[in-house]
């Protein structure tokens, strides 16, 4: 499903070159859950954004579902995003002016889908991740662990074949953090969702299929 080939990210200013991520490669199967772990400053975020097509790397190829996607324009990586990928944000991302519901919707908002084909899917989100009674809450009204709710019904609104998971419990208590890999776990294999998670816990990474480690941009197991 995600295959990373020499992958190179180099970040360069006027009077330094910081080499983030250095000849990874890398192949995610379809239905896995593989998270991702090491220190802070070791490439984690920059690997997850290159998968999401986020970020483009400086060397190497990047291949989504046999896709390659090195020379696809922007407004084509965008379509491509919304229709294989969804993003699950350590800090939510959530707009507090709109209702839970059309937080909800908005990836649904860059498709051709009628406004009622949105309420519907939208619903449907809400009530997978155990908020059904919350669409007309807004986000200041919620808790970490609802909010975080919330932003993994956006993910999943859109059905997307990949959910792309950045630090998703990293700002819960244990508690709420085991209710959030729960809901993950079950969306890996009830939906058959492939998952990637960048996480520092090292009890959620073992709930996963595979663990990655990165130091200093580099592969070490």
């Amino acid at each position: 499903m995600i295959h990373l080939q020499n992958i190179e990210k180099v970040y360069r200013t006027s009077t330094v070159e910081t080499l983030a991520l250095n000849s990874i490669s890398l192949d995610i199967a379809k239905g896995e859950f593989l998270s991702i772990m090491g220190p802070s400053g070791c490439g984690k975020s920059t690997l997850l954004n290159i998968m999401g097509l986020l970020d483009a790397p400086s060397k190497g190829q990047v291949k989504i579902d046999n896709q390659q996607t090195e020379h696809l324009k922007d407004k084509e990586l965008a379509h491509f995003r919304n229709q294989k990928l969804g993003f699950i944000f350590q800090s939510y991302h959530l707009i507090n002016d709109l209702q839970v519901l059309d937080n909800v919707e908005l990836p649904l908002l860059y498709r051709a889908t009628t406004a009622k084909e949105r309420r519907k899917l939208a619903s449907e989100a809400l009530e997978k991740v155990g908020l059904a009674n919350r669409m007309k809450h807004f986000p200041t009204q919620l808790s970490g662990g609802q909010k975080q709710r919330v932003a993994i019904a956006r993910a999943i609104v859109g059905r997307p074949e990949i959910i792309l998971a950045d630090e998703p419990t990293g700002n819960l208590d244990s508690a709420m953090g085991n209710e959030i890999m729960d809901i993950l776990t079950q969306l890996n294999q009830n939906d058959g969702t492939t998952i990637v998670m960048v996480t520092h816990d090292e009890n959620m990474a073992h709930k996963t299929h595979r663990l990655v480690r990165l130091f200093d941009g580099s592969q070490v197991q």
